[in-house]
């Protein structure tokens, strides 16, 4: 199963459009912030504003989303996401044409995208579910996971040559025509999708809201991995803004260098990527979850040793590069893993829930952690995050799980 139409002609335009987007995404990284200093001059309180309480809102506004598109077909749902996402962030561009352009604007559009995103994962996986057979999910989920792994390698290079000769407005641009064209690649896929079985009242209702992590807290394998990977997200993102402030300030790093130490050992995570199949053939999935789940724990408390200079660059290179490959490995075995733990009428609502609180974790935790860089300065900051990361694996699953019975697709009630 090495060639990617194997798994069928609607995968196949579902994962071109996945890497379209990705692309487009990398391609407008940190545009925002730029925007926001360089055309907005914007301070620091508002440009933290633009990720943290740009993620919460969004990840606020997400929870009411997963039971609307639990009992909807999920293919319109991607579409639809899509197209929100190109309208929202067009906007921006035709707002700084017209000369009007603002910061409210700015934050609105990154909570629009915030929503839609998370949106739009949830429906992703219910969808891939319907198109694929349970022994197919981890071919998926490695070849989503290394082209994840590949745009982040290809697309700041390449956004970076953009902003320098157009601005970041124009980045922006090009992430809003990969959502229009990752919608007309999910269209193009065709085929017929299931329609889910209808849900008792019309109305969402209070308990509905809950559903996500009412299943994600009573399973025992999900539970502990839940709050693993939230924790571990949070924890990483977190000490990666400190790393920014300590190498391109206190350490003199120049741009191009700390670029360069972030997108090279993206090359691990491709490599993670494409070895997660040929290990859970031969070592078993959850033996592959635990080891690369607390191998990937150890790496980020090595960069409270970074220095200045080509040594201190190739230390931040090689820690990276270890993360990154374990994340790569582990990725999209715990994608699989979550795919077969969750009852397919419980799916979107589950990974809603799953995203709602992982963004809102990195969120808090980013916001936590640069109050503790003010306090005890970056590098002290990114070792207590390292240390508290080593914990971890504590919550990784301890036993394997009985194969879940997939019952009828109607979600139950409690």
């Amino acid at each position: 199963m090495r060639n990617g139409h194997r798994l069928g002609r609607r995968f196949g335009w579902l994962w071109a459009a996945y890497g379209t987007s990705a692309l487009g995404t990398w391609l407008a990284f940190g545009a925002f912030p730029l925007i926001a200093i360089q055309v907005l001059h914007a301070g620091p309180a508002e440009v933290a504003a633009l990720s943290s309480a740009g993620a919460l809102a969004g990840a606020a506004l997400a929870v009411p989303l997963g039971p609307w598109v639990e009992f909807r077909r999920k293919r319109p749902v991607l579409i639809g996401m899509d197209l929100v996402r190109f309208a929202a962030l067009l906007s921006i561009p035709a707002a700084y044409a017209l000369g009007v352009l603002s910061f409210a604007q700015l934050l609105l559009v990154a909570v629009i995208a915030a929503t839609a995103d998370i949106a739009f994962r949830a429906a992703s996986g219910a969808y891939l579910k319907t198109l694929l057979p349970p022994e197919h999910l981890l071919i998926a989920s490695a070849r989503f996971e290394s082209t994840t792994w590949t745009t982040t390698i290809v697309g700041p290079p390449l956004g970076a040559a953009a902003l320098g000769l157009l601005g970041p407005v124009a980045t922006v641009t090009a992430d809003a025509v990969s959502y229009l064209l990752s919608a007309l690649g999910i269209r193009a896929g065709g085929g017929q999708e299931p329609r889910p079985e209808p849900r008792q009242g019309a109305r969402t209702r209070a308990g509905d809201l809950l559903d996500g992590w009412r299943h994600i807290l009573a399973d025992p394998a999900l539970r502990p991995l839940f709050f693993n990977t939230a924790l571990f997200n949070g924890l990483v993102m977190a000490a990666d803004a400190l790393l920014a402030v300590l190498l391109l300030g206190r350490l003199g790093f120049t741009p191009w260098q700390y670029g360069l130490a972030f997108a090279a050992p993206a090359i691990g995570g491709l490599l993670g990527s494409r070895l997660a199949r040929p290990l859970v053939t031969r070592f078993g999935q959850h033996r592959v979850l635990v080891v690369a789940g607390t191998l990937r724990a150890i790496w980020l408390v090595g960069l409270t040793l970074v220095g200045p200079g080509t040594g201190g660059l190739i230390l931040v290179m090689t820690v990276e590069l270890g993360l990154i490959f374990c994340c790569g490995v582990f990725n999209p075995v715990c994608a699989t893993y979550r795919l077969e733990r969750t009852p397919t009428g419980h799916l979107t609502r589950t990974l809603t829930a799953w995203s709602v609180t992982t963004k809102a974790t990195t969120a808090l935790l980013t916001a936590t952690w640069g109050v503790l860089g003010t306090l005890l300065g970056p590098r002290t900051a990114i070792g207590l995050a390292g240390a508290l990361l080593l914990a971890t694996p504590l919550l990784l699953p301890r036993r394997a799980a009985a194969p879940l019975t997939e019952p009828d697709s109607a979600p139950s009630r409690a």
